[in-house]
């Protein structure tokens, strides 16, 4: 049993790192928020040139995304396109790749954007996509990543891994901070961030996540993989804002960045003068609600209560189904095949 529950940790937290597999989907419901674009400041609709004109300003600009949405992926391409195109040259950092992932993203966008042929650009991506250990990874998957990016490689832009490597990011969550060896702390950078209301918070996504499942150990080790990870992120952010003039544009799952904290908080704690806006792309309810709803703060000890983010761009839901009946679904298929 508790090799279930630490396999599904990894491939269940981790819809907060990507998807283990695609829910079936329903009938999209018409919502009217779809599309819009909230300025949680003022509570009011804004245009896209309007956001455009507020962001760019940025040094850092989050598009927080759910990982498995086209229109999150597609989102983030019009608005890396509208900065090239006003002068910009944003750097992109990815939550998927780890920061020793970084040369080989490099050697891609050195690739150059010349005629090769669809037979040798074809071998290009499938090598890379083999270095960066995304060959058991769904083509659908990685097809939002790469398209990122070639339009990176085809504007000449910078593009760097952020996180940890997946290796010791699986070793964290099996064996907590306490259990792995010294020699693997040295490798983690930590910005000794300890907040016992933000770590409660955190525990109890986990546990919804893990739909009830699980033990309070399991969510410890989570959650020191979750820090071990912001910090990592942060870190790299600061580091990459160093080496653009302009913005660095952060691909990254919301649950990061939600309210100013996880990765957000961590780069104010690092670099504070680094100026940090926050687009939430975020799929409808299930339900048709007013957009006033998804202005509800986070009222954490030690933190100021802000809404999620600071622009929130409304797209469809890629899935309505239940997630937890995938989980029972999916922990019942791992009993039957281990019987």
């Amino acid at each position: 049993m508790i090799r279930f529950y630490m396999i599904l940790a990894v491939c269940l937290l981790l819809p907060m790192i990507q998807s283990c597999a695609t829910a079936v989907k329903k009938p999209a419901k018409h919502d009217p928020l779809v599309g819009k674009i909230l300025d949680t400041s003022s509570g009011e609709m804004i245009s896209f040139s309007a956001l455009m004109d507020e962001i760019m300003g940025h040094d850092v600009i989050y598009l927080s995304e759910k990982h498995d949405n086209p229109m999150h992926h597609a989102i983030q391409h019009r608005i890396i396109q509208h900065l090239v195109e006003t002068g910009r040259s944003p750097a992109l950092g990815f939550e998927f790749f780890a920061v020793h992932d970084t040369p080989l993203l490099l050697s891609f966008m050195d690739s150059g954007n010349h005629l090769h042929g669809k037979k040798y650009d074809a071998m290009i991506e499938t090598d890379l996509r083999r270095q960066l250990n995304w060959d058991q990874q769904s083509d659908q998957m990685w097809g939002y990543y790469f398209d990122l990016l070639t339009r990176a490689k085809d504007n000449s832009l910078m593009a760097a891994g952020l996180d940890l490597p997946g290796s010791l990011k699986r070793r964290i969550t099996r064996k907590g901070m306490a259990g792995i060896t010294d020699f693997e702390k040295t490798l983690i950078f930590s910005t000794d961030f300890e907040n016992l209301a933000y770590a409660e918070h955190m525990k109890a996504i986990f546990a919804a996540v893990h739909c009830g499942m699980g033990d309070d150990a399991m969510r410890n080790r989570l959650y020191d993989t979750w820090k071990a990870r912001n910090d990592t992120m942060a870190r790299s952010i600061t580091l990459l804002a160093k080496e653009t003039a302009g913005p660095v544009v952060v691909i990254i799952g919301n649950g990061h960045t939600e309210y100013g904290l996880g990765v957000v908080d961590r780069v104010r704690y690092l670099n504070f003068g680094l100026s940090q806006v926050n687009l939430a792309l975020t799929e409808i309810r299930h339900d048709p609600a007013d957009h006033g709803v998804y202005l509800a703060p986070l009222d954490l000890d030690g933190f100021a209560p802000v809404p999620p983010a600071d622009y929130i761009w409304f797209t469809r839901r890629v899935s309505y189904e239940d997630p937890c009946r995938a989980f029972r679904e999916k922990l019942k298929q791992m009993k039957t095949d281990t019987d």
